[in-house]
């Protein structure tokens, strides 16, 4: 496929915000903490609406490289012969430069935007089916301990992203409030000044009041709606697994 109707195809997704696959011959760059380069090879680089991109190879099912809301710009290079699609952001800075010499095939996809995941079960029965799979949130994202006890509260759920930062997880089956969020920053606050690491906040609810959500926002924490169905009697099994306290991790 040439390289110049490649870039067309692709502009044309970003635009339409569609979801677009693009499937080639590539290097991979990534700078920001660190320095990572992926030798030429033939990798799928999967861009979606929310301005999320990730770059997959044809084995595991996490991706090689990943960054989510990213300014993303796809270029001609007349000196290599080369199409080059750079994800960039600049909190924190870093950036994905991704250099096809060769594009097989594109495809996009307008696929409309949904929450309409739905949990079954107690709120421990939540709790614990989190603490199974937490990708569903986030690429990367790895449970570490559940219930974690604190003086001023009880943590839903720690866990650890991609990039090695804590996250605090606090979840609720009402709509959160104002003081959901101040709870939800003083967990994060504490886990920081323990482990001296680089610490998120992510609140899970049904939806959220407009002031708490002014609030999060100027927290700089984060939201995600989901819809839960609390019954009694639930087919959701929990999983129980040998977890560490925050202060062993």
């Amino acid at each position: 496929m040439k390289l110049l109707e490649s870039q067309k195809s692709i502009l044309q997704a970003l635009k339409n915000k569609e979801m677009c696959i693009v499937i080639g011959e590539c290097a991979v760059d990534y700078d920001g903490r660190a320095h990572s380069n992926l030798p030429r090879g033939k990798r799928m680089l999967l861009i979606k609406a929310d301005l999320s991109i990730s770059i997959h190879e044809n084995r595991l099912i996490r991706p090689t490289n990943y960054m989510m809301k990213a300014s993303i710009s796809c270029e001609l290079n007349d000196k290599t012969k080369t199409l080059i699609i750079k994800a960039k952001r600049n909190n924190p800075k870093e950036t994905i430069t991704a250099e096809f010499t060769e594009i097989i095939d594109i495809n996009s996809y307008d696929l409309p935007e949904s929450n309409d995941l739905r949990l079954v079960g107690s709120e421990k029965e939540l709790n614990d089916a989190l603490m199974d799979d937490l990708s569903f949130l986030e690429a990367g994202l790895k449970p570490i301990n559940q219930q974690q006890y604190f003086r001023t509260g009880i943590c839903d759920i720690i866990a650890e992203d991609a990039k090695g930062r804590l996250v605090v997880i606090e979840l609720k089956r009402r709509q959160a409030d104002y003081g959901a969020v101040t709870q939800l920053k003083r967990y994060a606050e504490e886990v920081q000044k323990m482990k001296g690491v680089e610490t998120r906040g992510i609140l899970l609810a049904p939806s959220i009041r407009k002031s708490a959500l002014d609030l999060l926002k100027k927290y700089d924490l984060e939201y995600f709606s989901y819809d839960f169905e609390i019954k009694e009697r639930s087919k959701i099994k929990g999983i129980n697994k040998s977890q560490m306290k925050i202060n062993e991790y």
